[in-house]
């Protein structure tokens, strides 16, 4: 043993190979653990160590190296270190509670984004634009310290005045806090004491349950009366047009009409995804996950045709554009709502499969999931129907599509009689 002072540090030698530790004559369990330097001419690597029991079990901790701490300032911290550990505290536990505490809001969510496999590129955005707009003020503070108080406070601030302080806005406000809770209930299972425990052990968006505002779930729709004058207006615009960009937001609108696909989805198909010779298009990575080969309408396969013809269909590029998908055809929607009220955006575009027209295309309830790309939760459907080569679904497809043609030369001023459905 020695006596560890700045003087015996500085001239301290290091064994050749492996290290040596100098354990203090008057602090037990106090040491200077050195070792060899990385690189020849360079000082020994010297860190401060302590070694006690805790529970009957002998602990090694380390403290520092000496530049990053005095020998003054690593010897109250041994004897801290020393005396916590006779009263049963790990310091290794403490350690990681320390580090767990300091993790913030931002290293939460970098973290659960980059989980290989787990979430999709648009829930990772969702989770992004929440953390850095709903919760910017909140992004470089500790999880941990995130109160029920600080929840309250900033749903009713996105309840009454949104994002920008002008009009409140619940369905952020709602999404908003569901990442917050799954982002803290993430960290609770990340970040743990050295015996397990879990550092967080309340969530504090529980404090919601009673202020949680419940929406109602979108219903809007394009009016069965209005399917027709929106068909007729997006064909015509579509022969009006000499705009390549206006065409494809044209063209992916009726797309969407046709097949109920999501937007995103049925945005970024490509040529390689579309078999015109068998009628069908392939989603390999839905909003549920599961893989789709869903049937085209005649009508469907000719919108893909003329694009073909029209830009031809080279491996890999975006069916409706050279440059890129086309994300957001709302200019488009706005001009052909064709009088329809509410005006018509992607989701009413979405439902002409959803139940208020299964009577007038003959649809199964659980045909109706299947063609949306939802999978039926009936036990029958769920372990025995095939959900994802639809193939079998073509003449459900082709009915949906006659049916919106009908309501076309309807609106037209055509004297259209319903042909009866075959079974």
């Amino acid at each position: 043993m020695v006596k560890l002072t700045k003087a015996f540090i500085d001239k301290v030698q290091a064994p050749e190979k492996g290290y040596q530790v100098h354990w203090d004559d008057s602090v037990k369990g106090y040491g200077l653990r050195v070792a060899p330097p990385p690189d020849p001419g360079k000082p020994p690597r010297r860190v401060f160590i302590v070694m006690g029991r805790v529970a009957g079990k002998s602990i090694q901790f380390t403290i520092g190296a000496y530049g990053t701490y005095t020998e003054d300032a690593a010897r109250k911290r041994a004897q801290k270190l020393l005396q916590d550990m006779r009263e049963g505290i790990d310091p290794r536990d403490a350690k990681k509670h320390d580090a767990a505490v300091a993790v913030t809001l931002r290293d939460v969510a970098d973290a659960y984004k980059d989980r290989p496999g787990k979430l999709k590129g648009s829930s990772a955005d969702v989770i992004e634009r929440h953390v850095t707009t709903t919760f910017e003020a909140w992004l470089s503070k500790p999880i941990a310290s995130i109160t029920e108080d600080d929840v309250r406070k900033r749903y009713r601030e996105m309840l009454t005045k949104g994002l920008r302080g002008k009009a409140g806005a619940p369905g952020q406000a709602n999404q908003g806090f569901a990442v917050l809770r799954a982002l803290i209930n993430f960290a609770s299972r990340r970040y743990k004491r050295s015996d397990g425990s879990p550092v967080i052990t309340h969530n504090p968006v529980g404090a919601l349950k009673d202020d949680w505002i419940q929406l109602k779930p979108r219903t809007s729709r394009v009016p069965d009366s209005k399917v027709g004058a929106v068909w007729n207006a997006l064909e015509q615009w579509r022969g009006d047009t000499h705009n390549r960009e206006t065409l494809a937001a044209i063209d992916l609108s009726m797309f969407l009409l046709l097949t109920g696909c999501r937007l995103k989805e049925a945005a970024s198909l490509t040529w390689d995804r579309v078999n015109l010779e068998e009628g069908w298009f392939h989603l390999p990575d839905p909003k549920n996950r599961n893989p789709v080969w869903l049937p085209l309408s005649s009508q469907a396969d000719a919108l893909f045709e003329s694009r073909a013809r029209g830009e031809g269909k080279p491996h890999g590029v975006w069916t409706w554009g050279r440059a890129g998908h086309t994300i957001g055809p709302r200019g488009t929607h706005r001009e052909s709502s064709g009088g329809a009220r509410p005006s018509v955006t992607n989701h009413p575009l979405r439902r002409p499969t959803t139940p208020p027209r299964e009577p007038n295309c003959n649809l199964d309830y659980y045909k109706v999931e299947l063609l949306t790309n939802h999978i039926p939760t009936g036990v029958t459907a769920k372990h025995y129907l095939e959900t994802s080569r639809l193939d079998y679904l073509k003449p459900e497809t082709q009915r949906i599509a006659d049916w919106i043609e009908q309501q076309a030369a309807q609106a037209s001023g055509a004297n259209v009689v319903p042909m009866p459905q075959r079974a």
